[in-house]
This record gives C-alpha cells, structure tokens and sequence, in this order.
C-alpha cells in the first residue's frame, strides 16, 4: 500500500507539472500583436539584382520607439514575410548569405524578383506586440541608366547657390574592410560635370546653381562584400528655385480692385481666386475665402463651399493656386455680404474682397423657344398655303366673301362664249354647263339657249352680256373666224371689260400656233385658266377651284357657312337659289305684262323669259 500511495502522489504532481507548462506557453501565444498595417508612405522599388533596404517605420516615431532604447529593454525586433503562397507569416532565415540585418534595416544582397512582396518588422516582449509592414518591389532596369526612375529624393536648390549632393542611403551601409566607389550621371550622361559642377570623392559640388542643372541626377554606388560584387542605384530630381531674399508676401491677383462678379440669383456662383504663393523652403501657405469675416467651416452654412486650393501653374519654385468658392441658390441679400480672399506666410498676409453685381436676367432661353416655335409655325404656315392655297381662298372667301345678287340687278351669273363647232359645244353644255350648274349652282347664259328669236344680234347678245356678272371665253382657233359669232362675241367682251368693268376669265384648252391679236389681247385683259382634259374633269381639280374663285361668290347650304376641301356650294342651296330667284323674276314679269300687255322680244332665259328689251 505505501508504494502504491507513493506512485500516484508522483503521478499527480507530474500531471501538475504539465498542466502548468501548458498554461504558460498558452499565455504567451496569446498576445495580442497590435497591427499598425502596411507603411502609408509607400513601397520600396528596387532593380534587380542591386541591393536593397528595408527600414523598419516602427522607428520613424522616436518618441514611441528607438533602437537605442528596445537595446536596453527586453524588446526584440525580428522580421517576417508575408508572401502569396503563404497565409501566415514566415520567419526570415538571416542565415541566408544574401540577407543582413543592420540595426533597424534589413539588407537583401543582392534583390531577385523572388524576393518581392510584404516584409513585416516586429517588436516584441513577453508582454506585448506590435508590427508593421513594408512592401518591396523588384523591377527591371532600362539599360544601364533609366530616365523614367521615379526619384528617392527631390531637392530643391536656390538661384546661384552652393549645394554639395551626398548618395542617399551611403552612410546608412555598413562597409567593414571593403572599398566603394560611386559614380554619378546627369540625364544619364557622365562626361558634363566641369566648371560650375564638380566630383570630390562621393559628392558631387555644385558651386552656382544655374537653370541647367536642374533635372534627375543618378548614382551608383558600388562595393565588394564577401567576394561578390553589390551595387545599388539612387535617383535625386534636383528643382531650381528663386532665393529666400526680397518680399514673399502671397500676392492676389484676383479678385483685383477693379474687378466685377457678374452674378446670376437662383444659380449656383463660383467665385475664383488666384494667388502667388512665393517659393519659401519648406514651408506650407495658406489660402481660404471669408464671407462676413468668417471662414466656410465657421459660417456652417450648407450653402457655401470651398475645396481645397489646386495648383494652376509652377515656376522655380513659385505657385500660381487657386481657390474656389462655391454659393448655391445665390440670392439678393447675398450680395450685401462681404466676401474676401485671402493669403498668408511667414512673410506677410494678404487679402482682397470681391465686388458682386447682379446679372440682368435675360430670358434667352424663352426667346429662344419663342421665336422656334414662331418659325416653326411660320414655315408650317407657308407649307401649308403654298400646297393649299386655293383652298384657303376658297374658305376665307366663303366665310367673309359677300353675295353679289344682293348688290347688283345682275340676272346672270356668268356668260359663256365658245366656237360653234361640235367639239366645243360638247365641251361648254356637257362639262362647263353641267358642273356649273349642277354641282356648284352658278345661273349660266348661253347665247344660243337661251335668246328668243327676232330683233339686232349685236344688241341681243350685248343685252345678254350686260346681265351676266362675269364672262367666260373659251378660246379655240375658231373663235374668231371672220364674221362670226364668237369673233363679235369675244370683241363686246373686250367693250364690257373696259367699259363697265366686268370681269373676263378665257379657258384654255390647248396650245395655239400663232394666236391672232384678239386673243391675246383678250388674254391679257382676262384670267386666264388652262384645261388639263382628264385631269381637269373631277370637280375638286385645280382647274374647277380656280374657276369658282374666278366666278362670285355662292353661299353654303340655306345659311350654313360650311366648306370642304373639293366644293364650296351644295346642290341643296343651289337648287333653292335658283327657284327662289325664278319665282321673284316670274312674279315680277307677270305684274308687268298684266297691266302693259307689251310684247317682249330678243334673248330668253331658262324659264321662257328672254333678256329684257327696251324700246
């Protein structure tokens, strides 16, 4: 019993003892490493198969950490690498004859594209953890020199000043028993330093700055480290700049003090100000807009906006910025306020208000529309009048023409002449007549229908003529055969239209040869309308709209002002003229027969009744 008691006291305190040591290195795996992420000042580029550097940023804050001050505590810096094969971070084997550690660098000697990607430096305790990354890039070298390199460093030197360029990165190399040398390259060319420019030993000296030194210096360095050959390459793009000396007050060059905004209230105005900002070595200046005397971030008023300064043009070191300022829905009282531009450095200060005037409001674009529109309708206007023309005339005359039956003791329309040969007569009592009458409800004399027998022909026709409100001629080479009715006819038409001013219209329905005097005498003192044959016979031809523009007016339906596009008259109100009229005339005549019994001779109408004879 005591050894049995004894081997389970052993085995209970050897299980205590594993449990603690379990306990412990649980603890310290546990740790919460602070992660500060990727160094925000960006990555490290390097050719390859030079040297590269890495600098752990854990140390660019000695106020927080110094490699001077973890050497005395019981921080330790160690390296790591992330790469894309692997999740987690792995070591750095600093036994690898190409991998150095030197204080806070990590040197890689020589760098190969396989050596790119995310170095992670690292302080730690047992206590605590911290850790930064650092992203190397391994690029191909354009030749022997490249004068596309992005620079390691800008300097800026004055106007006719002594500067001595130092390599960067030389004195941060540990060389223990090795030589170097470093040669230096302007725009890739080493045959230019004399005079101005000279090599002493690492350095080069430049004794007066001068406009054409300005531009990408190269050097590169090389040494021999455990039987190899190392070099790496630095860039430096040297700026020309004006000296310190003189006045570097900010100068506004507007607003200027005879400058005017034109503003447009409703709208959104932008207010521009341009300064220089001379050069001043390592110095930031300062631009912003007031309005009140209160800068936009005090005003907090969602309606006015100004972004930061852009910079507009550079020389030797000179600025030319600007600096908008932005007001939405700009309104009236916002031209009592008082806004100023303003500029500063360590030289002096410098401020100019701007003087804002409201705008004319000037409705260009409601002219604009208006005076389209206008045109639009205008050229719709035309269009339409040019292709519609008599139809328009035909409506316009039909709603404000007025009825010559009630001004004149006209008994006839319209009297129509012709060429008695049976072509004509067919064309005048089958087309001219039929349509004339019957479609359109015009009262047509004709000579040969409607005459009575017995008296002079001269005066019977000349008393026929007299009743018609219009005569109509159809010319033919007929018509004014010698000793003929239609020659006397077409000669008391001329008398007519000269003497009583009756209008004449002559159809047309051929060409002539050689027309005779008459004619065109005739044809120059009448309206003149060409029969087209097929084409002129439907009553909504242009030969028929023509013609009822030529003859009076006929009024629409009983009082009805109606129109369409093929006739102005209906057979209703045609018909109804017609009987209304004959029955006034019947009436009228029988009266004066009854009480004269005179018997009347000459022309007669369509009812019996002849044109009147007096004597």
């Amino acid at each position: 019993m005591p050894l049995v008691f004894t081997l389970l006291c052993l085995c209970v305190l050897k299980m205590g003892g594993f449990s603690a040591s379990v306990t412990q290195a649980t603890v310290q795996s546990d740790i919460q490493c602070h992660d500060w992420g990727v160094w925000s000042e960006g990555s490290v580029r390097v050719y390859e198969g030079e040297v590269a550097y890495l600098y752990c940023p854990l140390f660019c804050h000695p106020t927080l950490y110094s490699y001077s001050q973890i050497q005395n505590s019981s921080l330790s810096l160690l390296w790591y690498r992330h790469t894309h094969t692997h999740e987690l971070e792995q070591p750095i084997n600093l036994k690898l004859h190409t991998l150095h550690k030197d204080r806070e660098y990590l040197w890689i000697q020589p760098a190969s594209a396989q050596d790119a990607g995310l170095y992670i430096c690292m302080l730690r305790n047992i206590s605590s953890c911290v850790k930064i990354g650092v992203e190397l890039k391994v690029v191909q070298k354009d030749g022997e020199c490249d004068l596309k390199a992005q620079p390691h460093l800008n300097l800026t030197i004055p106007f006719h000043s002594k500067r001595t360029l130092t390599c960067p990165d030389l004195n941060k190399l540990t060389l223990p028993n090795s030589t170097h040398s470093v040669s230096w390259y302007h725009f890739c060319n080493s045959h230019l330093f004399g005079n101005g420019r000279e090599l002493e030993g690492d350095d080069l000296v430049i004794y007066s700055m001068k406009g054409v030194y300005r531009g990408l210096y190269t050097c590169v360095v090389s040494y021999q480290m455990n039987g190899r050959m190392l070099q790496f390459t630095r860039n430096i793009n040297v700026i020309v700049v004006v000296p310190d000396a003189g006045s570097k007050v900010p100068i506004i060059l507007n607003p200027a003090s005879d400058q005017i905004y034109m503003v447009t209230l409703g709208d959104t105005v932008t207010l521009s100000c341009h300064v220089i900002l001379p050069h001043l070595y390592e110095e930031k200046q300062h631009i912003w807009w007031t309005i009140d005397k209160k800068t936009v971030e005090e005003l907090a008023d969602p309606r006015f906006s100004s972004p930061e300064a852009t910079l507009a043009s550079y020389k030797d070191g000179d600025e030319w910025k600007e600096r908008v300022l932005n007001v939405m829905d700009f309104s009236a009282d916002d031209l009592q306020r008082e806004f100023n531009c303003s500029a500063r450095n360590s030289r002096g200060f410098n401020t100019s208000r701007a003087v804002l005037k409201a705008e004319l409001y000037f409705p260009t674009l409601e002219l604009s529309c208006g005076l389209g529109v206008t045109l639009a309708l205008m050229l719709m206007m035309f269009v339409i009048y040019h292709v519609f023309w008599l139809e328009l005339l035909l409506l316009y005359r039909s709603w404000f023409g007025s009825d010559e039956r009630y001004t004149d003791d006209k008994q006839y329309d319209v009297y129509i002449s012709y060429a008695r040969n049976s072509e004509e007569e067919e064309f005048v009592l089958s087309t001219l007549r039929r349509v004339l009458e019957s479609e359109f409800g015009y009262s047509v004399c004709i000579f040969d229908r409607d005459s009575l027998p017995g008296g002079n022909l001269m005066e019977s026709v000349l008393r026929c003529m007299q009743a018609c409100r219009r005569l109509l001629v159809v010319l033919s080479s007929d018509c004014l055969c010698e000793k003929s009715l239609g020659l006397l006819e077409c000669r008391l038409c001329l008398y007519l239209h000269h003497a009583a001013r009756v209008p004449v219209i002559t159809v047309r329905r051929r060409a002539f040869s050689a027309p005779c005097g008459d004619i065109a005498q005739l044809r120059n003192n009448s309206i003149s309308i060409r029969w087209h044959d097929a084409r002129s016979e439907r009553t909504n031809s242009r030969f028929w709209k023509l013609l009822r523009l030529a003859l009076p007016l006929r009024p629409l339906a009983l009082g009805k002002r109606l129109i369409d596009s093929t006739s102005s008259h209906s057979d209703l109100a045609s018909v109804a003229t017609r009987y209304t009229h004959a029955q006034t005339v019947s009436l009228s005549r029988r009266s004066k027969g009854g009480r004269g019994g005179v018997r009347h001779q000459g022309v007669r109408d369509r009812s019996g009744r002849g044109c009147e004879q007096k004597g």
